[in-house]
């Protein structure tokens, strides 16, 4: 389940990021915290297995409710996987009252907005307590040396990915830049062919919003059932895909034909893949259904 409340605010001040613009009231945080306590209530009481994906309109991991709620959840026995995407500006003390080794961190390094070395430390802290994490840039090639600088400083099973800015039009020494740290940076580039594919969405991956609406993902508007109403379970089927194309990494890692399930693994919420640098970019040679010939899954984790 990918979960998106009403909270949409940051502490960071991106200027390309509309969330950066926006400062919660009392009541609007009230709102927020009601949304996801009334989540949390339904998710204790799922009697199936159950992965939660918070991926917020801004930065939620400053707030200790969502803290409060990695941690209940990766203490729940029914609950595989708890994660968040978050700038990892956050305090982590919280993370000694998870069990970390059902936690799951995508991290976004900013770096108009704190230090590596900074980010780094909270990084760190990840490492010390085997929690399952990515890291990674917003793909300005500004930002180049300094996502050259977090892999050079980080052990080499850890990926570190780059997020396109698809309007850039890289050329072609901009893209090989980043290729060559992220390997699966051409995907992330592209925007994929999805319209009538095949697609984990709306089956056993799901988009859920702060008054329990679902949809196959954050990127389809129709809604097709809600957590809260007795037959929701009805409405979780295979279905192929509505929209002409997917260009964002939380949809297209889901459609089967790119393979990419094989790749993340069991580190799919967080983004963490498991691939060499010597993994190529082949979509030509992906077939629904099967794994990429040359994705390379680990099956350590």
């Amino acid at each position: 389940m990918l979960y998106r409340g009403p909270l949409s605010s940051c502490n960071y001040g991106c200027v390309y990021c509309p969330f950066a613009k926006h400062h919660e009231s009392d009541a609007e945080h009230a709102h927020d915290a009601a949304c996801l306590e009334r989540f949390l209530g339904w998710a204790r009481a799922w009697p199936g297995e159950l992965s939660v994906f918070f991926t917020p309109w801004g930065e939620a991991l400053v707030q200790p409710r969502y803290q409060a709620a990695l941690a209940e959840l990766t203490h729940l026995p029914h609950v595989k996987k708890a994660a968040i995407q978050t700038n990892l500006s956050a305090g982590l003390g919280f993370v000694e009252q998870c069990d970390a080794s059902k936690l799951g961190v995508w991290a976004t390094y900013h770096p108009e907005w704190t230090t590596r070395a900074r980010f780094l430390s909270r990084v760190q802290v990840l490492l010390e307590r085997g929690v399952s994490f990515s890291v990674g840039v917003v793909g300005f090639p500004k930002f180049a040396d300094e996502l050259d600088a977090i892999r050079a400083a980080l052990p080499s099973h850890v990926y570190v990915w780059a997020n396109a800015v698809k309007s850039l039009g890289y050329d072609a020494t901009e893209r090989a830049r980043f290729e060559r740290v992220d390997p699966l940076f051409p995907y992330n580039v592209a925007a994929h062919d999805s319209l009538g594919r095949a697609c984990a969405g709306g089956h056993t991956v799901i988009s859920v919003d702060g008054e329990g609406d679902v949809r196959t993902c954050h990127f389809i508007r129709d809604v097709i059932g809600n957590v809260y109403a007795p037959d929701f379970a009805e409405a979780l089927k295979p279905r192929p895909c509505s929209a002409a194309k997917c260009g964002c990494h939380i949809g297209y890692v889901h459609l089967e034909h790119l393979g990419l399930q094989a790749v993340f693994g069991e580190g799919i919420l967080e983004r963490a893949a498991r691939i060499s640098h010597s993994y190529m970019f082949m979509p030509s040679r992906s077939r629904p259904g099967k794994r990429s010939p040359n994705a390379l899954a680990s099956s350590t984790r």
